[in-house]
């Protein structure tokens, strides 16, 4: 797969599915399967958004990813995806009006012969940029449209937006039903101060990316990919209140059924079910007793 993050690039003959792509949710899944049928023709597979969302320079608002750069990366790669664009959204990007971004960037750079994307997507200076533009000036560069309408799930659209307010609730089943997969927070194993392994109960331990949106602290039912397999266990979400609080977010994950060292090991941690909010216990005895609470409650839940 090709990644490309920069202004200057130059595409032939490709199928291309453009937006935000920051939850990669079940809406989203759509516009990337039907630009995979793009293969049987002989079109390149390629999604195109921006490197950052419009709204940080916009705003100035603090990034608040689902998924963080790397993590959709890999994503796209599964999808089967032949290049991925994280343009740089830039001033002038700001100003484009819509009809220079299709003729310059569309038809000029990407060479696009297919473009897919949902009912709601805008674009362009001010948002000006529709549907109906790019229907109007499919005729003129010849390019095919598809469009696909927002998917529903109980009555409400699926959004990334919806998303990051369940996610803040700490709503994971429902979370997991909008991406299709289990939200997940990826990293590479960290030394802690291995308490876990002095109670009986090893933990490992990464630190998410400050870009990161994360549930909200406490314990959570989980699933570890770590060396092409996956185990079962619980994760902590927080700053450890019980042992001194750390500075930084900590993902802390006990698998039950791990033997070995994961130390600078790369981590995918599946959060299915948020069982507590994270508390400080008075002493380490009672701490030990939770998570051993904790781990019944994990075992439990996958059995039924």
């Amino acid at each position: 797969m090709q990644y490309l993050n920069d202004t200057k690039f130059q595409l032939k003959n490709t199928a291309v599915t453009l937006g935000k792509f920051d939850g990669i949710h079940i809406g989203h899944q759509r516009l990337l399967n039907c630009v995979k049928q793009f293969k049987e023709q002989g079109l390149e597979t390629v999604v195109f958004s921006f490197l950052f969302p419009p709204s940080v320079l916009l705003s100035n608002t603090e990034l608040n990813l689902i998924f963080t750069e790397e993590e959709k990366k890999t994503q796209f790669e599964e999808f089967g995806i032949d290049t991925i664009i994280s343009y740089p959204f830039t001033r002038e990007m700001l100003k484009m009006e819509p009809e220079q971004f299709i003729k310059e960037i569309l038809v000029k750079q990407l060479d696009a012969k297919a473009v897919v994307v949902g009912s709601d997507f805008h674009f362009g200076h001010n948002r000006c940029g529709d549907i109906a533009l790019l229907e109007r000036m499919s005729e003129e560069y010849g390019y095919k449209l598809i469009v696909f309408e927002k998917v529903k799930l109980g009555g409400s659209c699926v959004s990334s937006s919806r998303i990051r307010k369940e996610l803040r609730n700490g709503n994971m089943e429902l979370v997991q039903q909008m991406l299709g997969q289990p939200y997940f927070v990826t990293g590479t194993v960290t030394h802690g101060r291995k308490l876990g392994r002095t109670l009986g109960m090893p933990t490992a331990n990464i630190v998410p990316s400050d870009e990161k949106l994360l549930p909200p602290y406490g314990v959570y039912v989980s699933k570890t990919k770590v060396d092409g397999k996956e185990f079962i266990g619980i994760t902590n979400i927080g700053v450890k209140p019980t042992v001194g609080a750390e500075e930084k977010r900590l993902v802390e994950t006990f698998l039950f059924d791990y033997h070995g060292n994961l130390y600078g090991k790369e981590l995918k941690v599946d959060l299915y079910c948020f069982e507590r909010p994270e508390k400080k216990f008075v002493s380490i005895e009672e701490l030990k007793q939770q998570m051993e609470n904790d781990a019944i409650f994990g075992k439990q839940y996958f059995a039924s």
